[in-house]
């Protein structure tokens, strides 16, 4: 099949997919070696590094919780092909300035301003969610994961080279000039046939109202939230507790980026099947499993006595990532009418920026407290209550369905 005869949803797979490779490595680019980077600031204490590290990775998801559901409104009134654009050019600004920052502060605020204009793998998602068919939107919201796993792949282990050679300014240049391609690649490839939504009752009403299925999709969203929070909770001591395992001696910065890409590449290898089998078995199964598996894997982090046993685990860590977010991703997609998946969805990512709060400021205060260690004992905790509340709002819509006797 030829590109001319290709439906334009398949089209925009392919542009979303590069944009989303692009955030991903961007992004990824820079922040493992983020508090590095404020380390060159100043002369901090371990505890002072770590809450700064912290903040400097909470502000962005933050204001980015804030804003979100302003963005998703707009969104359904607009169409998603202007909010992407507009969160592609906003980073592309804001990266940049990030590498002149000359002091922690500088970094924080130009971080909480990055965040008010974040958003381009979310509405991806939600432009893909109105668009695809159903009996493929497991595979497709699979796919399109790849494309921001794959950038985070490369991202680290890019950045990691660059820092490690020409400094730590170096990679967050390089996301301003990945987000000017997101820019470009969504204002000429894709195509968005939208309709507004119309000014009446409906329009006004909460969108959880129009939804199917509302404990199930509000467990995805809160789900979202628990999952980010245990994915991103190492970030800001990752590089750090590296550092520690290597005894501070070699290329900390190269090392960190491999250990930062591990989960993306066995989520890239994964996600698509996930997908797909999530479309054959049912999401329920996928999800349950993989929190499990995810709460296996967390745990023995915290017995690691070296950089290899620690990269092990990242790379089965990405496994459960491939079951994970993907498969709550096609839940509301399932679950939710077209005039208000961008709300639905900004719901999603403003949870989801909160999970990316608190994970990295826990984790702050777990290692400035106790140890980095400690922190994967609390990712495992995190797991557990996410477990039982998927588990819960299944069995809650489970008994709401059966017939009264």
């Amino acid at each position: 099949m030829n590109s001319n005869t290709r439906p334009q949803w398949q089209k925009n797979l392919t542009a979303l997919w590069l944009g989303n490779f692009v955030t991903g490595a961007g992004f990824s680019m820079s922040l493992p070696f983020l508090p590095l980077f404020i380390s060159t600031m100043g002369t901090y204490s371990k505890s002072e590094l770590a809450l700064y590290s912290g903040l400097a990775f909470s502000a962005t998801f933050l204001s980015q919780a804030i804003v979100s559901p302003l963005w998703g409104k707009l969104a359904d009134r607009t169409g998603r092909k202007p909010m992407l654009i507009r969160a592609a050019a906003g980073m592309t600004i804001t990266a940049t300035l990030t590498g002149l920052s000359q002091n922690v502060w500088t970094l924080i605020l130009l971080r909480l301003i990055q965040g008010t204009f974040s958003g381009y793998i979310n509405n991806a998602y939600a432009l893909m969610a109105s668009e695809v068919p159903m009996t493929k939107s497991g595979k497709t919201m699979g796919t399109l994961t790849t494309g921001n796993v794959g950038g985070q792949l490369i991202g680290p282990i890019i950045g990691g080279y660059l820092a490690g050679f020409l400094g730590y300014r170096v990679p967050f240049y390089c996301f301003g000039g990945l987000m000017l391609i997101a820019t470009l690649t969504t204002l000429f490839f894709v195509k968005e046939d939208f309709t507004p939504a119309t000014k009446n009752s409906k329009s006004k009403e909460s969108p959880f109202k129009r939804i199917k299925n509302p404990t199930v999709v509000w467990a995805m969203i809160i789900s979202s939230m628990l999952i980010q929070a245990a994915t991103t909770s190492i970030n800001p001591i990752l590089s750090l507790f590296v550092k520690e395992l290597m005894h501070g001696t070699g290329n900390v910065a190269f090392a960190s980026g491999i250990i930062a890409a591990l989960p993306g590449i066995a989520t890239l290898m994964a996600a698509p099947s996930l997908g797909a089998l999530g479309d054959h078995i049912g999401a329920q199964r996928v999800l349950v499993a993989g929190l499990i598996f995810c709460g296996l894997v967390f745990f023995p982090m915290f017995f690691v006595a070296s950089v290899i046993q620690l990269g092990i685990l990242r790379f089965l860590v990405g496994i459960s990532d491939a079951a994970l977010l993907p498969v709550t991703q096609t839940v509301m997609t399932l679950n939710t009418p077209n005039d208000v998946v961008s709300r639905i969805f900004s719901y999603n990512q403003s949870f989801q920026a909160i999970g990316s709060v608190i994970g990295p400021l826990l984790a702050s205060a777990v290692a400035g407290v106790l140890d980095y260690r400690y922190v994967f004992l609390m990712t495992t905790i995190l797991v557990i209550i996410n477990l039982i509340i998927v588990v819960g709002a299944y069995r809650h819509d489970a008994q709401q369905k059966e017939p009264i006797a």
